[in-house]
């Protein structure tokens, strides 16, 4: 098994030092996929305990070292690369769990050797020895029955992150998300919206439930809601314009069930663009909402200066 292992391991990077002479693409995140890989493979018990998991995390990591190798586009590394971190983090919960399980076994083995004791003690001793086994006894099925409880308990957690990670993962694969620093961002572009107004139209509408899906899974993540325009007409009315989008999509998560404590807003009109507004598709680049999802259990850092 150790050597089938070994060779997933080659075979995850071989596409990666092949292309070595030619400066492969990468990502952070693809480099923190292959350290995870390195460090499940060395785990033995991995290979022994979620062997088709792993398996799995191995085609997945081929897939993101081939898009690199290939030099695709950042973010289809990117996405390729954060599926192989979460089909490695599933391998090792996976393993984690069926540990805890092997160790109930030889829990349950140490119980009936206590056991076996116990009776030939009874043969051999006076009635205060064999009360005394009778006691020791209780005391390692008690143990026992504890350690299978907590292995239980682990075993569905592990399979509720890998569920709660997997839809996730799902979602935000579907709304285009992309990884930054400050979270992971949806963007809603202008089409989302009427001309020049604020309300969402119906897959505007259809954008935002999904993420209020993700957020009802997440409850321990927040949004900001970041609205934009071009540079075309006054900057107070793009302001305006920026943060009454800003709100609508905010009370559309609302409506859907999202706390307003875990929602912010912000309205940056014409600032901070993401292609020239020199051309009718440029300026409709930069007329957009753009939602941060927090990290996990962590606060949305505020956006870098405007150089």
């Amino acid at each position: 098994m150790k050597a089938h292992f070994t060779k997933s391991l080659m075979l995850a990077g071989s596409v990666f030092l092949a292309a070595c002479s030619s400066v492969p693409t990468t990502t952070p995140t693809l480099d923190e996929a292959r350290a995870d890989f390195v460090a499940a493979n060395n785990n033995p018990q991995v290979s022994s305990y979620a062997p088709n998991e792993f398996r799995q995390a191995t085609d997945a990591l081929d897939r993101a070292n081939q898009a690199a190798a290939k030099r695709e586009s950042l973010d289809t590394i990117d996405r390729l690369a954060y599926v192989a971190k979460q089909r490695i983090a599933t391998a090792q919960e996976v393993a984690k769990a069926k540990t805890a399980e092997a160790e109930i076994a030889n829990a349950s083995r140490e119980r009936d050797r206590v056991q076996l004791e116990a009776r030939t003690a009874e043969a051999e001793r006076a009635k205060r020895d064999a009360a005394a086994a009778q006691a020791q006894l209780a005391t390692a099925q008690a143990q026992a029955a504890d350690a299978q409880a907590q292995a239980q308990a682990a075993q569905q957690q592990a399979a509720q992150l890998a569920e709660r990670s997997a839809r996730l993962e799902a979602i935000l694969v579907e709304l285009h998300a992309q990884k930054t620093d400050r979270g992971m961002v949806v963007t809603i572009g202008d089409v989302l919206f009427g001309t020049d107004r604020a309300e969402l139209n119906a897959n505007g509408v259809a954008t935002v439930r999904k993420l209020a899906e993700v957020m009802a899974q997440n409850p321990d993540r927040t949004v900001l809601v970041e609205g934009f325009t071009d540079s075309t007409g006054g900057s107070a009315h793009n302001k305006d314009l920026s943060e009454r989008r800003a709100a609508s999509v905010a009370q559309a998560l609302t409506g859907l069930g999202v706390p307003r404590e875990r929602v912010a807003t912000r309205g940056y009109g014409e600032a901070y663009p993401v292609a020239a507004n020199d051309t009718a598709g440029n300026r409709q680049l930069n007329r957009r909402v753009e939602i941060v999802l927090s990290n996990q259990g962590a606060a949305i850092p505020p956006r870098a200066a405007q150089r």
